[in-house]
């Protein structure tokens, strides 16, 4: 098949895609209108989320085509889901039990808890769309201002890597994928109210579901990127950061909901129908729950206290993790800092980047426990020197920085928010 006819037949799928889905989407809208129909809403958001995908997997070279199905499809999405009454949730569970989980002292699907991980979604949309345009030809060249890529390639290192066997072994654009991901992710942050960690349980797991592949998605990506395909790009380093960021931010919601339906099934309660439909849960006997009263606008506050819990609600970085992350990014830098060379480099940088990792979960005061994997890097870092050859001053420095990654990980750190009965 030709060129112009496989743009031809693209084109015609992506138009046809899109007339078909509109009929549809206007027979669920209208049924949606009942409030009987409670599982109408969630057809829309279905249809919402197939016409955000239609640009790429028709793979279309317009991009104006691309950002109108992004765009449409997204307010179908919002449209029918985000907007009250929340949709799906049993009246028992609407109407009565607790905002705060018991045994916690703060809200973990609060607005304030949600924003930090919309917020870094919305840095990764932006990214893995910039660099889907180019994939897709929609744009002619991509930025890179630290790494030129290889010596013998025009190319920089970012359209090297969007361009290298690693993404083109993808039926459709990897970068659009990701975009896809982070979209659907920030709209699933807003579906819900600040109870929805036990009236809307299969969404929350949905939604850390999706930061959790996607993140050790972008982690593999990044571990590959010097070792397998020979060169760096700074963007997809910016995505990476966004994505390890968001990990801890997720882990909070997800426990207590996991907590919440251990709760219920020992209550004898269908687990399969509050997973999906909700319940009510124990109200706190007075004082058992240190928590203060959930304000109804966790946004009419000084901005101090708004941004203090937004940031480091049920999230910390104690010195000595901090330390270990500094050692992980030590371990990216040593084939400049050090000389470093071969599959020695290439050790120091997959550990450290699965260094960055742990310290991202560990900094999650419910997955502190996590801290103890960065131990077993240590110890395989120690043995680096023993397994690839490199110099004296880098076997000293690796068997040092071991040691030190080892150390580090014994102290807990503070825990300065109750997360029900985990385990610290």
């Amino acid at each position: 098949m030709t060129q112009p006819l496989l743009v031809g037949v693209q084109e015609a799928g992506l138009r046809n895609s899109e007339m078909a889905l509109g009929l549809t989407l206007m027979l669920a809208a209208t049924l949606a209108l009942s409030w009987r129909a409670v599982w109408a809403r969630w057809w829309c958001a279905r249809i919402g989320a197939a016409v955000m995908a239609l640009p790429f997997l028709w793979s279309t070279g317009s991009a104006a085509a691309y950002l109108s199905d992004t765009l449409v499809g997204a307010l179908v999405f919002g449209l029918a889901v985000c907007s009250k009454p929340e949709p799906g949730s049993s009246a028992i569970a609407a109407l009565t039990g607790p905002s705060v989980p018991p045994g916690w002292s703060y809200n973990p699907s609060g607005w304030a808890q949600r924003a930090p991980i919309i917020v870094l979604a919305v840095v990764g949309l932006y990214v893995s769309r910039y660099l889907a345009g180019y994939q897709l030809g929609h744009i002619p060249a991509l930025w890179d201002p630290f790494f030129a890529g290889s010596a013998t390639d025009p190319r920089n290192g970012t359209e090297e890597i969007v361009t290298s066997w690693g993404s083109t072994a993808f039926p459709v654009s990897d970068a659009a994928v990701g975009g896809y991901t982070y979209l659907l992710e920030i709209l699933t942050g807003l579906v819900g109210s600040r109870q929805r960690w036990r009236t809307m349980p299969w969404l929350v797991l949905l939604f850390g579901l999706m930061i959790v592949p996607l993140g050790m998605t972008t982690i593999a990506f990044i571990v590959i990127q010097p070792v397998v395909l020979g060169t760096w790009s700074t963007l997809a380093l910016v995505g990476a950061a966004a994505v390890l960021l968001q990990i801890p931010y997720s882990l909070d919601e997800l426990v207590a909901t996991c907590q919440f339906l251990l709760r219920r099934a020992k209550t004898g309660r269908p687990w399969l129908r509050v997973l999906f439909m909700g319940d009510t849960d124990d109200m706190p006997a007075p004082g058992d729950n240190k928590a203060a009263a959930d304000p109804d606008d966790e946004f009419d506050r000084p901005l101090g206290p708004v941004l203090k819990s937004m940031v480091g609600g049920g999230v910390g970085l104690p010195w000595n993790l901090a330390l270990a992350g500094v050692i992980g990014l030590l371990l990216l830098t040593t084939r400049v800092t050090l000389g470093a060379d071969g599959n020695l480099a290439h050790a120091h940088h997959i550990i450290g980047s699965l260094v960055l990792t742990v310290v991202s979960v560990a900094a999650a005061e419910v997955a502190r426990p996590a801290r103890w994997l960065n131990v077993l890097l240590g110890l395989g870092l120690m043995l680096v020197p023993f397994l690839f050859d490199g110099s004296r001053l880098i076997a000293a420095v690796t068997m040092a920085l071991g040691l030190s990654l080892v150390l580090l990980s014994v102290r807990r750190g503070p825990i300065r928010e109750l997360s029900g009965n985990c385990f610290r």
